[in-house]
């Protein structure tokens, strides 16, 4: 494998891009706030609880004065919310340079979404997939934007069921579901890289996987946990490929970073390859069709 000494420093001013990032409050979104807030991009926190977002913001403020931060409520499991953040976005700006669909939540107790999709698809997949296509215009008009994926190393176990998507069938394995839908973030991924670029369009689609990093995300997981000492890295570096992923300027459609060292687990950020199964294009297009069908987002 390859090696990197890719960091932040390499990441140029921002002054006047706009990035969303989705699940800002804590983790991975709220450590790449911090460094594009430094960079001075304005970053729009998509994020559940606005109550902690500005806790985060003012945080983030108190140490970097200049930082332009905008706090917009937006709850993934629920179609409705993601609509009406859409619509505020469309409505307050006039362009958007990088969407990173960073949110996430892991091998949780099985639960349905507001729109009854199971939680972990729903909140992982479904809800990036309709908060894509809903920012699309704004996208489409902005020169040279990118949307980053956030998948995992669990993808590599990931086998989504499409005859039974929302677990209404089978009994019910959290940690699956949580592999299934880091699954459908490379397929999504792939799936809509290769669909911009047959239309010319002017926007680069990447996907970037933490490693082993330690964050709020493992609270489901004990034995993630346990080994935390053992394998994991902060979220400073556990973000650099997201990070690389949405502004590197040599970063391809279909580039897919992580970690150099030990497996993936750790280490800068270099581009990666996903499994066989993520570059399925049959079952990427057989999700886009039933992601298409439950939300009701076309693109």
């Amino acid at each position: 494998m390859s090696k990197s000494n890719w960091n932040a420093d390499q990441i140029p001013d921002l002054k006047g891009k706009v990035v969303i990032i989705t699940g800002a409050t804590s983790g991975l979104g709220k450590e790449a706030t911090k460094v594009l807030a430094q960079k001075n991009a304005t970053v729009i926190m998509a994020v559940r609880n606005t109550k902690k977002g500005k806790v985060v913001a003012q945080e983030i403020k108190n140490t970097t004065l200049q930082a332009k931060i905008d706090i917009k409520a937006m709850d993934l499991s629920s179609l409705e919310s993601v609509k009406c953040f859409a619509k505020d976005v469309l409505s307050s700006y006039k362009h958007l340079d990088v969407l990173i669909n960073n949110a996430g939540i892991m091998a949780c107790p099985y639960d349905k979404t507001k729109d009854d999709f199971e939680i972990q698809m729903g909140t992982n997949h479904l809800g990036h997939f309709a908060l894509t296509g809903l920012l699309m215009p704004l996208l489409e008009q902005t020169k040279n934007a990118r949307i980053v994926a956030t998948s995992s190393l669990g993808h590599r176990v990931g086998n989504i069921n499409f005859d039974d998507i929302n677990w209404e069938k089978r009994k019910y394995n959290s940690s699956q579901a949580y592999a299934d839908s880091k699954l459908a973030n490379l397929y999504f991924a792939y799936h809509l890289a290769e669909k911009l670029k047959a239309k010319n369009k002017d926007i680069k689609v990447t996907a970037a996987h933490p490693g082993w990093t330690r964050t709020d995300l493992q609270k489901h997981s004990w034995y993630m946990r346990m080994l935390n000492p053992l394998f994991s890295q902060g979220t400073d570096q556990g973000v650099l490929p997201t990070l690389r992923a949405a502004f590197d300027e040599k970063a391809q459609s279909g580039d897919y970073y992580g970690p150099s060292r030990f497996f993936e687990m750790h280490g800068s950020p270099i581009v990666v390859k996903s499994n066989a199964r993520s570059l399925d294009k049959t079952m990427a297009k057989k999700l886009w069709d039933i992601s298409e069908s439950l939300t009701k987002i076309k693109y």
